[in-house]
Order: structure tokens, then C-alpha cells, then sequence
């Protein structure tokens, strides 16, 4: 990652909508995140598999991610999206739950399903 990019979008989200009510997605914090480009879930955020969370970000103290802290301490939205942060707070190239009104850049997957839709909205462009 250059070190130009201070950070961007995954496709990380945490499953805080309609259906996602189901108990072994509880708690939402530890359970809930999974990768939205293809519907994959991810390692709970406690365990020992393997997963790339920051152990710091913007409270004071430091608290490891997944944290919410935009909501927790700021008031604001649910921290519902993961950002690849590139140093961002000292701590390397981590993933951070970030409120998903933030603009940043996006890192895409090839997952056939979008790229069928984004070929059918967009014939004029080559999307191989």
C-alpha cells in the first residue's frame, strides 16, 4: 500500500439489517461482520483465527476494533463498514469499523454476480 493512501473501503460489513436477527450472529460486535461481496462471515473478532483488526483506534484509551466508536463516544452512526486503515493511528495496516458515510476509495472483488450487473447497467463500457 503506498503510503499516500491514508486508507479504503472492503467489502467488511457487519450484518446490522433486516434478517440479520438470527442468534448466532450475536453479539453483533464479535459475530456479526462478514464479507458483503460474497456473503462470506467472518472470524468471530475474540477468536484466534485469523483476522487483521487493529488493536487500537480513536478512544482514549485505546480500544481494539471492532469498537463503534463514532456512535459510542461521538453520538453518530453505527461503525457498520470495515476500512483498511494504512497506519492511520500508529498501528500498521489494520482493519477499523468506520461509519459508512465516510468517502474513501474502494477495493473491489471480481464476484461474477456484481460484475454481470455492472456489465448489464453499463454495455457502453468493457468490463472483462
Amino acid at each position: 500500500i503506498n503510503e499516500n493512501v491514508p486508507y479504503f473501503w472492503t467489502s467488511g460489513h457487519i450484518c446490522d439489517f433486516e434478517g440479520c436477527d438470527r442468534p448466532d450472529f450475536f453479539p453483533k460486535n464479535i459475530n456479526g461482520w462478514f464479507w458483503s461481496a460474497n456473503q462470506a462471515r467472518l472470524s468471530p473478532t475474540n477468536g484466534s483465527a485469523f483476522h487483521d483488526w487493529s488493536f487500537t483506534g480513536g478512544f482514549q484509551p485505546p480500544q481494539k476494533q471492532p469498537d463503534n466508536r463514532e456512535q459510542i463516544q461521538q453520538g453518530g452512526e453505527s461503525e457498520s463498514c470495515m476500512a483498511v486503515l494504512n497506519n492511520f493511528y500508529g498501528d500498521g495496516i489494520k482493519w477499523h469499523d468506520v461509519a459508512c458515510h465516510h468517502e474513501k476509495p474502494i477495493i473491489c472483488e471480481d464476484v461474477e454476480g456484481h460484475l454481470a450487473f455492472a456489465r448489464q447497467t453499463f454495455p457502453n463500457i468493457r468490463i472483462p
